[in-house]
């Protein structure tokens, strides 16, 4: 399974103040751009990466949050200022550009 967040590796500090924050409303990026290969519900096998999840309302709210059908991978994704840039924009091209670096082929 493939797992984008800032969610620190063993040994590693966890996220600061500084990069932690809220996410932005209306942004969405962690629904769209990574690649899950856990069921959702209304999408069985997953999603690949680019395609809007099913669960992200047009607000691009998930409409799973605090349900327990809600993958364990969506609920480690945080807002980090550096991987989320200033923009809706930018998180989308950050988070596809490390979703290329890490898929298979």
């Amino acid at each position: 399974m493939k797992v984008i967040s800032n969610l620190p590796k063993p040994g590693e500090k966890g996220p600061t103040p500084d990069t932690l924050a809220s996410c932005r409303p209306g942004c969405g990026a962690c629904c769209i751009a990574p690649s899950i290969t856990s069921p959702i519900p209304g999408m069985p096998n997953g999603k690949p990466a680019g395609v809007r999840c099913v669960q992200l309302d047009e607000s691009y709210l998930c409409r799973l949050f605090g349900d327990p059908r809600r993958p364990s991978v969506c609920a480690q994704f945080h807002f980090d200022r550096e991987l989320c840039g200033s923009n809706r924009s930018q998180a989308l091209e950050r988070i596809a550009w490390l979703e290329c670096g890490t898929s298979a082929g």
